[in-house]
């Protein structure tokens, strides 16, 4: 355990038989089984071709859900934890040039990235935004990475980062890559948007978008598995998951906040009624994939490959 900024610590997690770990590429996370029952998603920030260590950095989040506060106050080095994954819903596309944007501890899984784009002999930027720069983790090591390729950003010296700097990058070829705090993510998506350049915007958040105003929990609605061919009933204040688990079917999950890519499904017929902050545009617009935790259908049946 390190403290990397003012309220941000980093875990260095081995296996306890000293086993090489799962394979992981930029923009992964793990599960984090905590003590207390709870489970956590944290991006890897370490190295990927370091097959001995997982990195984890984690905020000290007072009006959080718990996690963070477990793990800043009662784990310790030297204690046995179980973890799951490593899994991908943030993949980095090769090519570039890339224009990574980070706020807070939203550099966890940009850290990687940028380093695996360097790596490859990648044109890439990083613009780093925070408080100040007590508060952001990190800086020496990516100052190491790029000369002249990152950006620091502290609010109290310079003020919020320029998103019409960011789109403008797109608009020249740049893929965007960014994690951080809602209110960045949700005004980045709303320029690309309304630019048409959605698909040059790949993002990753720690917690659920918005419900649109006004949106509502839906209908009820029958889903049918493929597979077995049964049906269920999904009433109008359930979401599909629950009904499943309900009706005796497993559907494996993790965050159930439709963020994390877990209970990704295929569907083999119907509308998904997307609810989920994790899917793209053209994802969504496809229609084939849907988050079971979150997301519901503008038609009355659904078909799922279950």
């Amino acid at each position: 355990m390190r403290l990397e900024a003012e309220g941000v610590i980093s875990l260095e997690l081995q296996a306890s038989d000293a086993a090489p770990l799962p394979e992981w590429s930029p923009g992964a996370h793990i599960d984090l089984l905590l003590p207390s029952g709870l489970v956590r998603q944290y991006s890897l920030c370490g190295d990927p071709l370091d097959r001995q260590r997982l990195r984890i950095g984690v905020l000290l989040e007072s009006k959080g859900r718990g996690g963070s506060q477990e793990v800043h106050g009662s784990l310790r080095v030297g204690q046995k934890l179980a973890i799951r994954g490593p899994r991908n819903a943030f993949a980095l596309q090769a090519g570039g040039p890339y224009l990574f944007v980070a706020g807070g501890i939203g550099i966890t899984p940009i850290l990687a990235m940028a380093r695996a784009a360097q790596r490859a002999g990648a044109e890439w930027q990083l613009l780093y935004g925070g408080r100040s720069r007590r508060s952001m983790a990190f800086i020496p090591e990516l100052q190491a990475l790029g000369e002249g390729r990152v950006e620091i950003l502290p609010a109290d010296e310079v003020g919020l980062l320029d998103l019409d700097a960011v789109l403008a990058a797109a608009a020249a070829g740049q893929q965007v890559y960014s994690c951080g705090p809602a209110p960045l993510l949700d005004a980045l998506s709303a320029r690309f948007a309304a630019a048409g350049l959605s698909e040059r915007l790949h993002l990753e958040r720690f917690a659920p978008a918005a419900p649109a105003p006004g949106a509502a929990t839906g209908e009820t609605l029958k889903v049918i598995l493929a597979r077995s061919g049964a049906e269920v009933e999904v009433p109008a204040d359930c979401s599909i998951m629950a009904a499943l688990r309900a009706a005796g079917h497993q559907v494996a999950s993790s965050c159930e906040q439709g963020i994390c890519g877990m209970c990704e499904t295929r569907v083999l017929d119907g509308v998904p009624d997307h609810r989920d902050s994790l899917l793209t545009e053209g994802e969504r617009a496809r229609g084939n994939v849907m988050m079971l935790c979150v997301s519901r259908a503008l038609t009355p049946t659904l078909t799922l490959d279950l």
